[in-house]
């Protein structure tokens, strides 16, 4: 899930949203994305929790996104510099291969739904707090009360699942939480790097390529020959093509249409989407208690991704392009 950019989108998505048709469209590039994103969580626990395992995921994930973007690299090779591929670097060690081990690791650990509410969701609270506390941002009352119904509903949900289920997985929910650090600290390094969105998901998939799949060829860690040819064909799409390429178009198709804010805020209806994907896909029936702790994380990403009022200072984000 990316935080993307748009500069001088901007004015064009503000006429946009006024056009009732552009808003209808706008809506529905962004139930796509929101479908994809939370698919991802369901498919993803779907293989680790069966015979592929999570180097196959994390190499076909960024062995086909880097054969998918490669054309965008070799486009801009003019103006991307140096410094521009160093950039990428570390942003393949915060939003690459590391983070997608870790948020495999806390899908094995736990279930879709607890990963789906509990990853996405500190992602905006950990940039919130990151941006708040060592850039000096604002983040209003709203955001604030945001904050503290996304810990609340968090806080209930693992209750739920104790009570339920037994205790959770405390080795997943620390590699959950610390996958969505390193993606909030991603987005606030990103909004100040010059890259296009699809330059930097070109560059993460090349860097996680180059550094992971020798590893994963000479070590021996592959597991694809005892998985079907029909479980490769869906991780290879779903990771490589529909998560490296696909939703990050939808996305900016979103934004353009609707604003960064209200685009954004579709984060709130992963979890709720994700657990209901995984009753059919997964046999993963979450408890009244449950569905309940996902209804509040819902309403406090929705109160966090608020444009700060005319009272409150704004938060100086970039709108994204």
């Amino acid at each position: 899930m990316a935080s993307l950019r748009t500069g001088s989108a901007a004015p064009w998505s503000e006429t946009a949203l006024r056009r009732p048709r552009g808003r209808v469209t706008g809506i529905l590039w962004a139930a796509l994305t929101v479908s994809i994103f939370s698919g991802w969580f369901v498919i993803t626990r779907f293989s680790v929790t069966r015979e592929l395992r999570i180097w196959d995921i994390t190499a076909l994930r960024f062995g086909i996104g880097a054969l998918l973007l490669a054309p965008v690299l070799v486009r801009n090779r003019a103006r991307l510099t140096p410094a521009a591929w160093g950039m990428g670097f570390v942003f393949s060690m915060l939003w690459g291969v590391p983070f997608v081990l870790l948020v495999a690791l806390g899908l094995s650990l736990t279930s879709a739904a607890q990963a789906a509410s509990i990853a996405p969701t500190l992602m905006p609270l950990f940039a919130g707090l990151f941006a708040w506390a060592f850039l000096g941002e604002a983040q209003g009352r709203w955001r604030w009360s945001g904050y503290a119904a996304i810990l609340a509903g968090l806080s209930l949900l693992l209750l739920a699942s104790a009570a339920s289920s037994g205790p959770p997985s405390a080795a997943g929910i620390g590699a959950l939480a610390a996958a969505a650090a390193m993606w909030a600290i991603y987005t606030l390094l990103f909004r100040r790097s010059g890259l296009a969105p699809i330059e930097s998901a070109a560059l993460i998939c090349f860097w996680s390529a180059v550094l992971f799949l020798p590893i994963y060829w000479f070590g021996g860690l592959s597991r694809l020959d005892h998985a079907g040819a029909g479980e490769i064909a869906l991780q290879a799409v779903y990771q490589g093509v529909l998560m490296s390429g696909v939703a990050i178009f939808t996305f900016n198709r979103a934004v353009s249409l609707l604003g960064s804010s209200a685009a954004t805020a579709i984060i709130a209806l992963i979890p709720a989407i994700a657990a209901l994907l995984a009753i059919p896909i997964l046999g993963e029936q979450p408890s009244p208690a449950e569905g309940m702790a996902i209804a509040v994380i819902v309403a406090g990403v929705l109160l966090a991704a608020r444009r700060p009022g005319p009272t409150e200072p704004p938060d100086h984000r970039r709108e994204v392009r």
